[in-house]
């Protein structure tokens, strides 16, 4: 592409690296770049929007970051030196308003509710700058407002893109349509596109910034993966930032019939979170299927437990202590439910952050007698949305020692498994015989399990 000028108002933008020339060449319905720090995302972006509002007449462009501060310094200031002859800006909008009538409007969302301002206005693009600062709410808030404005002269179909780097309170929704490219509903895969920009890619940066290369070199591990290497499993303020899935992810096989095999759940009317575990002869345990499903009844969700475990012999089911609560118009619990259909479940300990604390012990890699890294706990490849939301979970900010409970989406599979690692069979070897002092265990037996 070379040096990006615009003939009209012998406006020159610079020279695009390769991988911005990628973005700047990519029409699909949403586009994320960046993925590390030293990319070049603001630049790519900010020069991005600017390419479109000369080349669309009329193009209505609103263009966000998470906070006004960065905005400024990032976006304002930059784009009043480049645009001083080629568009007026209006500070009380905080719009930039071009010859051909196109605008770029540029805001900030410091609040979740501030995005709701966009509610009712159409936008042809939007971009959302260090996206993973934007909640998956703002982000769907905003999907509302990207729109035909009916302002552009040019055929235009709607586009939003993002630029963003793995971590912070959007890491799960960006990672789950941009690199685990996990689509639902009517979401298309071909509608979203993700492009990787290290600082490698960065020749500037390595030519004339070579001690914030290195500076990047020598953050800690977990950090220095996800800014560096531009990895998506781990981000600052990772939980479980033993989770590799080269290490805990693996291709499944059959299970051997000897091995014990167990239920856990976590159960509410958002979400069915249910995990069959097996452990081995020597007490490692393999997760080998899940059923994650939402807005079941009771009595359905057992008819889908029953239907996903099909033959397995179940030594024993287990669900958290709050499944016991009784109802007062019915004096009944959902474990009283899931029991009329056929389903007995063990009470497990409901001691989160001991809990969390073991299944950290549980993923701590170690080499087995091969020379293998390999860990206590792995899981087999079809269970998507464990694997998605388990190396997801953030340390609560008001207690550190316990896994945030927002975005909730992130927290069914994990406690399903939380369950599991809490109860009595993880603690014995090979998923041995049950305390006598088990709760539940005696007439667990008598429903012939």
């Amino acid at each position: 592409m070379g040096e990006v000028a615009n003939k009209k108002s012998c406006l020159k933008l610079g020279k695009p690296l390769a991988k911005q020339e990628e973005f700047f060449c990519a029409k699909e319905r949403f586009v994320a770049y960046g993925g590390a720090r030293g990319g070049g995302k603001s630049w790519a972006a900010r020069t991005k929007a600017v390419m479109l509002a000369l080349a669309h007449s009329g193009i209505q462009i609103l263009f966000l970051r998470r906070t006004l501060s960065s905005l400024r310094e990032n976006h304002i200031y930059p784009l009043k030196k480049l645009l001083k002859n080629a568009a007026v800006y209006k500070s009380s909008t905080r719009e930039f308003v071009f010859a051909n009538e196109s605008r770029i409007v540029l805001g900030y969302c410091s609040s979740e509710d501030d995005v709701l301002q966009y509610q009712g206005q159409g936008y042809d693009v939007i971009f959302m700058e260090e996206a993973t600062q934007f909640s998956e709410f703002q982000y769907q808030a905003l999907t509302e407002s990207n729109r035909s404005s009916g302002l552009c002269k040019t055929d235009f179909e709607p586009r939003m893109y993002l630029t963003c780097n793995p971590g912070g309170v959007g890491h799960g929704w960006v990672k789950r349509l941009f690199i685990d490219r996990n689509y639902r509903q009517s979401e298309e895969e071909g509608d979203y596109r993700f492009i990787k920009s290290l600082v490698y890619d960065n020749d500037y940066l390595l030519k004339y910034s070579p001690g914030y290369v290195k500076a990047l070199e020598n953050l800690p591990k977990a950090r220095r993966m996800a800014m560096l290497d531009g990895n998506w499993d781990v981000f600052d303020g990772q939980y479980f930032d033993e989770f590799n899935r080269d290490v805990h992810v693996i291709k499944p096989f059959v299970i051997p019939s000897h091995w014990r095999r167990f239920i856990s759940i976590d159960y509410g009317l958002d979400m069915l979170a249910c995990l069959w575990i097996a452990l081995d002869d020597n007490g490692k345990a393999y997760v080998y299927k899940e059923l994650y499903e939402k807005g079941l009844i009771i009595s359905d969700a057992a008819k889908r437990i029953h239907t996903v475990n099909g033959d397995d012999e179940i030594l024993m089911r287990f669900a958290p202590p709050d499944m016991w609560n009784r109802r007062q118009e019915t004096g009944k619990s959902a474990a009283d439910i899931f029991l009329e259909n056929g389903l007995y479940f063990y009470k497990s300990n409901n001691n989160r952050v001991q809990g969390w604390y073991e299944m950290k012990e549980w993923l701590k890699p170690y080499s087995d007698e091969q020379g293998i890294t390999t860990a206590k706990l792995v899981i087999f490849e079809n269970c998507v949305n464990l694997i998605r939301t388990l190396p997801s979970l953030r340390f609560d900010e008001k207690n550190p020692n316990d896994v945030a409970n927002e975005p909730h989406e992130l927290t069914h599979a994990p406690d399903a498994l939380r369950c599991f690692i809490c109860s009595k069979a993880s603690s014995s070897k090979g998923g041995g015989q049950m305390s006598e002092q088990s709760e539940g265990y005696e007439s667990f037996l008598e429903f012939g399990v």
